[in-house]
């Protein structure tokens, strides 16, 4: 096999093992599939390079992405990677004050933006940084301000013969080592931090995880986790480099009719929405009535028992339930989808059960973006799989656990530091190059990475014992009527928590048990309510220790997400948002 040592070198790579692939990358637009063969990635990717060295762009400079996931988005990241230009990706849906501080933080020259709504969302940032002097368009008649990304194209094009010389020089300059990207923290609590990373520390984390994927180049997975997120964008290297054809999915809305239409293979997944299918799921099931229904609960029943390696009564029940229940729930996500990948945040495991049982091998993965970001991850096969943890070491990094349970990672796979940071760099990455993730953690059997916990987040009570809040907020969200919870408590004499109800479950309970509401704010009153979830709460309490149980909680009419700002946009809880929007409810509960 052909070396791969910096992120360009994946179109070589796919050039000469996979040229006949002619749906490498695909899109979607209004309804539409449309594709690209290897031939036209490097081709549009050589020119896009071109483009910008007659623009003046140089090696070292900076440009800023805001967009969401299409085929364009490679072009446009390789072009730049193979001229020495450092990819600054940043989220479509942050806020204005985020935009400014990144735009100007990271000395970007150039903007690319995916289509007109979204330069009108940065426009205000725009407006006041003064360093940005370019904006392109990832797409044609999208934004007829400026130039788009198929202009690009046919300057590249007209200009080849006098700048193709110079790319392949640029090209062989390029080291290993040298910083490709900067990614933005989402700053769930403070100002955003620009992680640089080199060609390396993702190159080693795509050929790592390459080795544990059990998809080829027959197969297709669809993507729509955001690119800009390093999990993503590793595993889009991932696959390319395995010559696995990426179909962007033409917006969340659109996931399962997406997966239907390409059959796909694979997916990435956060935990929300595989918790959001099963969700939906269920409700089919509630829907039917008489026997239907009972072999329905039957059957997600025995998935929800799933143990890794079941004895063979098991397996002879699980080819029942398939035959009658799993193959239509399979047919709704594509009919030919065998293995998920699952990371940024904890999953439950009950969902690992329930895909497992029906033979969709859902893996959880672990990581950071200062570690490009994998750090463990469990396998599809063997003895290198177990519920509840992350699963093993990857290959080529170092894990140790210190004396607090703080996890330690040091490998190829660890950032350069944060740009423009050298205090906090330092505060990161001791001496010996070990990078202190936050996270606590154990090795289970010696092998395999469980997490608890954030360090920031675990707190002390009134009684000075300490409450690991992620494990509860987790335990809360098994339940089908909680979508979000936070769990509160420093320094107080008990713990509780504030949640947002699952209210398309809710609404539903409300409707079958006939109580009268005029919205949420009136359903998250009403007695019948508080009192179902108190019922689901003291379940939970069951399985927790007396200084961990949640001895008061609060319902609140609000949807939790990124736009509103309680979740960053890898939906994580921004508890500083959440502590100061619901600061009168939370004295209330303590009586402050």
């Amino acid at each position: 096999m052909d070396t791969v040592t910096r992120t360009f070198d994946i179109i070589n790579h796919l050039s000469k093992h996979y040229s006949y692939k002619n749906d490498i990358l695909a899109g979607k637009q209004q309804g539409i599939w449309y594709t690209f063969s290897v031939e036209d990635y490097q081709k549009y990717t050589n020119y896009i390079s071109i483009a910008l060295l007659h623009i003046g762009f140089q090696k070292g400079d900076k440009i800023i992405s805001v967009s969401s996931n299409k085929p364009e988005w490679n072009f446009m990241d390789f072009a730049m990677a193979q001229i020495g230009i450092i990819h600054v990706p940043v989220y479509p849906n942050i806020n204005v004050e985020e935009y400014i501080y990144i735009f100007s933080h990271s000395d970007a020259k150039a903007i690319f933006v995916g289509d007109e709504v979204i330069y009108q969302r940065i426009k205000p940032a725009l407006e006041k940084v003064q360093s940005i002097e370019k904006i392109f368009c990832l797409w044609k008649n999208e934004c007829s301000h400026t130039f788009n990304i198929y202009q690009l194209i046919e300057i590249g094009k007209n200009e080849e013969k006098k700048y193709i010389q110079k790319l392949n020089q640029i090209k062989q300059s390029i080291s290993p080592d040298d910083v490709v990207t900067i990614i933005y923290t989402s700053g769930t609590t403070g100002t955003p931090k620009g992680v640089m990373l080199t060609h390396n520390n993702l190159v080693s984390n795509v050929l790592a995880t390459t080795k544990v994927q059990p998809l080829t180049h027959k197969h297709r997975v669809l993507s729509f986790l955001p690119l800009c997120h390093v999990y993503e964008r590793m595993m889009n290297y991932h696959f390319q480099y395995l010559g696995i054809s990426i179909y962007y999915a033409e917006s969340l809305a659109t996931i399962a009719e997406d997966l239907r239409q390409i059959k796909a293979h694979g997916m990435n997944v956060v935990p929300r929405l595989l918790e959001s299918v099963f969700d939906k799921i269920q409700a089919k099931g509630k829907d039917t009535g008489g026997l239907k229904k009972k072999i329905f609960n039957w059957a997600v029943n025995l998935a929800l028992q799933y143990e890794l390696n079941p004895p063979l009564w098991y397996r002879i029940k699980l080819l029942v339930a398939d035959y009658l229940v799993y193959q239509k729930i399979k047919a709704s996500l594509g009919g030919q989808l065998k293995i998920i990948i699952s990371g940024g945040a904890a999953i439950q495991v009950r969902l690992l059960r329930f895909f497992w049982a029906m033979g969709i091998q859902t893996l959880e993965g672990y990581g950071l973006t200062e570690t490009s970001p994998v750090i463990a991850v469990n396998f599809p096969s063997g003895d290198n799989v177990r519920f509840g943890t992350v699963g093993p070491i990857l290959e080529n990094v170092q894990v140790k656990i210190a004396d607090d349970g703080e996890i330690l990672c040091k490998g190829p796979n660890v950032m350069k530091g944060y740009y423009k940071d050298e205090e906090t760099t330092r505060q990161v990455i001791d001496n010996e190059g070990w990078f202190h993730t936050g996270d606590i953690g154990e090795l289970v059997e010696g092998k395999f990475l469980k997490i608890t916990d954030r360090k920031k987040e675990i707190f002390k009570n009134a009684g000075g014992k300490y409450v690991a809040p992620q494990v509860i907020e987790n335990k809360l969200k098994e339940s089908i009527f909680i979508d979000q919870a936070m769990v509160i408590g420093e320094n107080e004499k008990f713990v509780a928590a504030v949640i947002s109800p699952n209210f398309n479950h809710l609404h539903f309970w409300a409707a079958k048990h006939k109580i009268h509401y005029n919205d949420n704010i009136d359903l998250v009153k009403h007695s019948s309510v508080i009192e179902r979830i108190s019922e689901e709460i003291d379940k939970i309490n069951l399985s927790l220790n007396p200084h961990e149980q949640i001895k008061k909680f609060r319902l609140v009419a609000d949807v939790w997400s990124p736009q509103s700002g309680e979740l960053s946009p890898t939906l994580k809880l921004k508890r500083k948002v959440i502590a100061e929007k619901y600061k009168s409810i939370i004295c209330e509960i303590y009586k402050c």
